[in-house]
């Protein structure tokens, strides 16, 4: 079997998306679509990747950066077959078969790529390209058949004849090609057409002239064709995912009471006997533990969650929770949060770049920000850790078993001693020491048999 290198049409602006940002940076499932497709590609182990760039050429460039592709620029859009030349300067030393991809295909699965692909190393063909047959054809190009059968042109949609029109299997934009043979017949196309661009599809004509073999694959789920034009497609694009997702999580023993109102990226990662309730969102490269119950309305963001977790109405971003331990309901926790085993965050609790020990909890009405908290500490009811003085961030380090009362106010940079208690309402701003009662405003040391 050939080698095989990828090129990725990802030049475009996508007038129709109404957007700034270059059409294949729009997310769905939380990457952008030109990440989708490169990823379906590698798994075919391509020997090279080549995206074609050209508007905010920069933008996409830095977002694909350490995904192993290569870029060429083509500076005007002047069509299909003009951006696949600006490849052919990489491939100059390269032998073997090319899948040319649209960067706006993000559904493409590799079984789909590596079939088109074995077509063509299996008949020993010039090209082959990947159909699909739809109801309502407007719009696409159409796929030419001869009479026995085999791909003779693809004529696009503004160039076709009425009787062309009626055809209902049409072309994907999707293509493998012999390397050689692809740059020779591109100089042999013109722009001579109603758009006045070098449309790729003509190539197919010239490789019959030439008595090069041109075959097909026909896929019977046209919703993986869907080329991303407009918002409308890219909700589509994402619903779809989204289905695919969840099957797949099921199919891995997750439970998702309602799949339909329920969003997770695709490098999430879930273990077995998690439930998922409705409208929860999990995002980015978040790891879930067995046994975790998320939802409902929660969000959770490239965080890392054990097993017997607990997450209600609450949002995650960027944070690691052990196991057994409760988040909610209402709670907001920040980048760089990480809560030790069998605690609790609990409602209308914020906690931010802060570490806390196992067994120790935190259940309400509280700010914990730069903290660090040991092991079975109790935070009171409307404490905060006054960490920011104006001017600069101050950190809070609470040792183990401490209590502190509620409304508590700890102004950093402080530390609280192991087994150390606050009495309600006090304003702590000195350290205090191992085993000792504070209480007051500003909270002065008491014996914790003195009564007032």
């Amino acid at each position: 079997m050939s080698e095989l290198a990828t090129i990725i049409l990802a030049a475009g602006k996508g007038t129709r998306m109404k957007s700034e940002l270059p059409k294949v940076l729009h997310q769905i499932g939380g990457k952008s679509m030109v990440e989708h497709i490169i990823s379906t590609a590698n798994n075919l182990n391509p020997t090279l990747n080549i995206a074609v760039i050209g508007y905010k050429g920069e933008l996409v460039k830095s977002k694909l950066e350490g995904s192993n592709v290569n870029f060429a620029y083509q500076k005007e859009q002047l069509g299909t077959g003009h951006a696949v030349m600006q490849a052919e300067k990489l491939l100059s030393d390269f032998a073997g078969s090319v899948l040319v991809l649209c960067g706006d295909t993000p559904l493409l699965t590799a079984d789909t790529l590596d079939r088109l692909f074995k077509q063509q190393q299996r008949e020993d063909v010039e090209a082959t390209v990947l159909t699909t047959e739809v109801n309502d054809p407007s719009g696409y190009g159409r796929i030419v058949r001869d009479q026995a059968g085999n791909v003779a042109k693809i004529v696009e949609d503004k160039d076709a004849t009425a009787e062309q029109r009626k055809i209902n299997e049409i072309n994907t934009g999707t293509y493998c090609f012999d390397s050689k043979l692809l740059f020779s017949a591109l100089d042999k196309i013109d722009n001579e057409n109603a758009q006045g661009e070098y449309y790729l599809t003509d190539i197919i004509e010239v490789f019959r002239e030439e008595n090069n073999q041109v075959a097909a694959v026909v896929t019977n789920d046209e919703s993986e064709t869907l080329g991303v034009n407009t918002r409308r497609h890219l909700v589509q694009a994402g619903n779809t995912l989204q289905k695919r997702i969840c099957n797949q999580h099921l199919e891995n023993g997750v439970t998702i009471i309602d799949p339909e109102n329920t969003f997770i990226d695709q490098e999430v990662e879930i273990g077995k006997d998690v439930v998922i309730y409705p409208f929860t969102n999990i995002e980015g490269e978040t790891e879930i533990g067995n046994e975790t119950i998320i939802g409902p309305q929660s969000r959770i963001i490239d965080s890392k969650l054990g097993s017997e977790v607990t997450v209600e109405h609450s949002v995650l971003r960027k944070v690691k929770i052990g196991d057994k331990t409760k988040v909610g309901p209402f709670a907001y926790l920040r980048p760089g949060t990480e809560l030790g085993s069998e605690g609790k965050a609990g409602s209308f609790v914020e906690i931010k770049k802060s570490k806390i020990g196992d067994q120790s909890k935190v259940p309400h009405l509280s700010y914990i920000g730069d903290t660090r908290i040991g092991q079975e500490v109790n935070i009171g009811a409307g404490t905060i850790t006054a960490n920011y003085d104006g001017e600069e961030k101050h950190k809070t380090e609470i040792q183990d078993q401490v209590f502190i009362g509620s409304n508590s106010t700890l102004v950093a940079p402080i530390r609280v001693g192991q087994s150390a208690v606050t009495g309600a309402g006090s304003v702590v701003t000195k350290d205090v020491a191992d085993n000792t009662l504070v209480l007051g405003v500003p909270a002065k040391e008491k014996d914790f048999d003195e009564k007032d």
